[in-house]
């Protein structure tokens, strides 16, 4: 229980005065009742407000919003800006309404958004849709804080009816817009902004950055498990720190072990970044941009801030949400909490001739993952069949990809990829965004089989198949998660990680990797359960070249 009125002395890091002081910090019934300067205090430890991630998906932590909850609050975040359409592309607003309600049973801060593309695109086959009527139900709740990322920037460009009414509905109920434009830069960046799209979290160079800031979006800095842009925009927070804001976008549970936007601040730190700058994108413009009730350490705020020991080495050493003291010294104090299991999964068992590929001529295009990116690159690459057949080539590292839906009872889709590297077996998920098909690769058809058909037999999680061996992490909730203990999971994880990097995967997140080779919306090449997709030009292209 929250008590009722306490104090508390230490170094107060103030952002406003961009002042550290010894002070006195006073908490009555859940917010700031007085901050008393002090002369002296014998407190070594700091003071300072809660961090916020601006860009999530909670999903993508294979964890329920209450055990993502237990995880980060060791880390000193307090809240986060949560966009859910990884559940609504399984279940719908059902999905979204889950999210809420499940959040709600802590006390940690979860501002969710109104999924505005789900589906994604047209080019993939979802497990539900979100109408513009349901975009307007959303948006009148409390909860939901802003219209999610529209990914569908050709249809802000070309103003397609459908998404300029969700637009429309945003602005009317006076809703910030997120955006999600990759590598879009110039002229086609200044209109889509203009359409009132505020902030991205997708640019992989400063350049693109730097354009999107100059027409004045707000610049999400991304480091999740598999999307890493940290070290390409950090050199812009200097002069465009009152622009910008960390994010985790998507993070699997042992990277969430390991530190969340607490390692942002550090690497920003350990850069000789001014303090007060790092903390203003850490704390300050998420609240300020969003109109998140979270508090910055002023009096009348709700009392939301952490204890560290020192800003060099900036360790959490507490971290207190509304007064409540929810993370001690490395320890969550939030409880573990199961929940409802809610679920849309309806296929049966494949068989191994199910992932056969008769050779149509004798070159083939190529997907090629990047390490630490969601894009991808392709080429052509020529092939030997094998008895009419086309199969992976081991010495190329070139291996054999497939999307089965999960939601209708249809053939597989096949492609090739390069740079995952797994020998001997086969890995796969039923998170695959956006639509969250199953999503399979490996270097035999009965491996990729057997992947496949575990998943389905769980009804979701992530498998790794090697011979006798095999590991799989179930995720009961819509395929994408599990209420089980979030430290457990992750301990569940590592060991898939560390067997599919035994398999020869040199990928720092394979998992995390293999799930974005459904993601259309980010170029160069994708595969969604309806074919090969040029995610440059908007359109399906043929496995085969002629």
């Amino acid at each position: 229980m929250t008590p009722q009125s306490f104090s508390l002395e230490g170094n107060l890091i103030d952002l406003f005065a961009q002042q550290i002081y010894p002070a006195k910090i006073q908490i009555i019934a859940q917010k700031i009742a007085q901050i008393e300067p002090l002369t002296h205090t014998d407190s070594s430890h700091f003071i300072l407000p809660g961090l916020i991630d601006a860009h999530v998906h909670i999903e993508s932590s294979m964890l329920t919003p209450t055990e993502f909850a237990r995880l980060a609050v060791v880390h000193g975040t307090v809240a986060t800006v949560s966009d859910p359409h990884e559940i609504a592309n399984v279940l719908g607003i059902r999905g979204v309404e889950f999210m809420i309600k499940n959040g709600k049973q802590v006390p940690f801060k979860f501002f969710f958004g109104a999924p505005s593309c789900v589906p994604a695109t047209i080019y993939e086959t979802a497990g539900a849709e979100i109408n513009t009527e349901e975009i307007e139900t959303l948006l009148k709740m409390p909860e939901i804080k802003y219209l999610a990322e529209m990914m569908n920037y050709p249809g802000v460009l070309n103003q397609y009816p459908v998404v300029m009414e969700k637009l429309a509905i945003a602005q009317k109920y006076q809703k910030v817009i997120d955006g999600h434009a990759p590598g879009l830069r110039g002229e086609l960046a200044k209109q889509y902004i203009a359409a009132g799209i505020s902030t991205d979290h997708e640019c992989f160079t400063a350049e693109e950055a730097l354009d999107k800031l100059l027409y004045g979006m707000k610049i999400i800095v991304r480091e999740g498990s598999a999307a890493k842009n940290f070290e390409a925009l950090a050199q812009l927070i200097p002069e465009y720190f009152r622009q910008m804001m960390f994010c985790s976008d998507d993070k699997h549970p042992d990277d969430l072990l390991e530190g969340h936007i607490d390692s942002l601040v550090k690497r920003a730190l350990a850069k000789g970044y001014d303090l007060f700058k790092v903390l203003q994108m850490a704390c300050i413009n998420p609240v300020e941009h969003y109109d998140l009730e979270v508090g910055l350490l002023r009096v009348g705020d709700w009392a939301d801030f952490i204890v560290i020991d020192n800003p060099l080495n900036f360790k959490v050493l507490q971290t207190y949400i509304n007064g409540e003291l929810v993370a001690q010294n490395g320890q969550s104090l939030l409880p573990h909490l199961k929940s409802t299991h809610p679920n849309h999964f309806t296929i049966s068992a494949q068989q191994p001739s199910d992932f056969a590929i008769s050779a149509q001529t004798t070159k083939i295009r190529v997907i090629k993952a990047l390490d630490g990116e969601l894009i991808t690159q392709s080429f052509v690459q020529p092939i030997e069949p094998l008895n009419g057949m086309v199969v992976a080539d081991n010495q190329q590292d070139i291996l054999k990809m497939a999307v089965v839906n999960r939601y209708h009872a249809r053939a597989p889709v096949w492609a090739f990829v390069q740079n995952f590297g797994i020998q001997g077996g086969a890995i796969a998920s039923s998170v695959a965004h956006d639509s969250h098909n199953i999503i399979a690769v490996g270097d035999s058809d009965e491996a990729i089989c057997e992947a496949v058909n575990l998943l389905i037999e769980a009804q979701g999680g992530i498998v790794a198949v090697v011979g006798e061996q095999k590991i799989l992490l179930p995720l009961p909730i819509a395929g994408l998660m599990t209420d089980e203990d979030g430290y457990e999971v992750a301990r569940q994880y590592i060991k898939l990680d560390q067997l599919t990097k035994k398999m020869g995967s040199k990928l720092r997140a394979p998992f995390m990797t293999l799930s974005f080779m459904a993601l259309l919306v980010i170029p160069e090449l994708k595969l969604s359960d309806l074919g090969l997709f040029d995610g440059q030009n908007f359109r399906f292209v043929d496995l085969f070249v002629k």
